[in-house]
């Protein structure tokens, strides 16, 4: 009978050996036998060998359930006389009291769901979600951009800012690039316009009184793609009133230690180098410098004079 999932697939480790368990996830891979069948079950935490025995189950239907399907399964984690050291759950394997099938995979898709195999970027993309089923760095992008997010309102409240979401339909307030415009289908020949940011808004909140506002901003902006422009992207979006610049910044450096120490578990210290815009023009070249380099310009006007041209 279907249950309630108990734990993640990937979770299970030497310390869950004898608790029955209830999972759910995708075939990755089988290995039949007369009276045995082994199958890896594949979670978004990870893969465990599951243990199907005739005697136990009939392996009939896990026999002719093509590889990807979605399966749940009932049964008890036990030790494995020989570890798996490739997998996290390598010490374990689960004996399968019973099991069903919920949704059946197609028995030839597009391409296998390994990460190392070669798939052309067409089909890929034509097959988003089978792709992002083997793309280990996509999941770890998604749960790194989470923790960020967290990170980020927990800092935001500790230091006294308030989230407000503004609208993503406004008049066209004009910035650096052309606005995305959506049609009125209430007021014909009228359009509305996706924000490039929030900026008027934030300013008008200030005017309000809500002196200390943040929102993680969509923005979106109608421009050639370029290293560091797409047409939409994500910002922490920040205002505040009745503040000097060295207030901004040191909100800003709080904001980034607390960030780097949650989300990558590193200490920094709050010694930000300041630096002019002159500055960084002058030995860098760039308002944007990468200062772990040490290389920098240096003016040799005064060796060239005494070379005619």
């Amino acid at each position: 009978m279907l249950k309630k999932r108990s734990n993640y697939a990937g979770e299970l480790r030497k310390s869950h050996v004898e608790q029955s368990v209830t999972l759910m996830g995708w075939v990755f891979a089988k290995r039949l036998y007369k009276k045995l069948a082994f199958v890896d079950l594949r979670d978004r935490k990870g893969l465990v060998q599951l243990v199907f025995v005739k005697k136990n189950v009939d392996l009939d239907l896990i026999n002719e359930t093509p590889l990807e399907s979605v399966i749940w399964i009932n049964g008890t984690v036990v030790s494995r006389k020989e570890a798996n050291p490739d997998l996290f759950s390598g010490d374990i394997e689960v004996q399968v009291s019973e099991y069903g099938v919920i949704n059946k995979a197609e028995e030839k898709l597009p391409f296998a769901i390994h990460e190392h195999i070669d798939v052309s970027e067409d089909l890929r993309y034509q097959y988003r979600y089978l792709d992002l089923r083997r793309n280990k760095p996509f999941h770890s992008a998604i749960l790194i951009r989470h923790k960020i997010y967290k990170a980020i309102w927990d800092i935001m409240d500790n230091l006294g800012f308030i989230h407000v979401e503004t609208p993503n339909m406004i008049a066209s307030t004009p910035e650096e690039a052309r606005d995305y415009l959506i049609p009125s289908r209430v007021h014909q020949g009228k359009f509305y316009a996706l924000p490039q940011s929030p900026q008027i808004l934030k300013q008008i909140l200030m005017v309000s009184g809500v002196d200390k506002y943040f929102q993680i901003a969509k923005c979106f902006r109608d421009e050639d793609l370029r290293s560091d422009r797409q047409p939409e992207f994500t910002q922490l979006d920040i205002e505040m009133s009745f503040v000097t610049k060295e207030d901004v910044m040191d909100t800003i450096e709080k904001i980034s230690i607390y960030l780097v120490k949650e989300v990558n578990g590193i200490e920094i210290e709050n010694n930000f180098p300041i630096l002019t815009f002159e500055e960084v023009m002058k030995k860098f070249g760039s308002d944007k410098p990468d200062l772990r380099w040490d290389g920098f310009f240096q003016t040799i006007t005064y060796q060239t004079k005494k070379f005619k041209a």
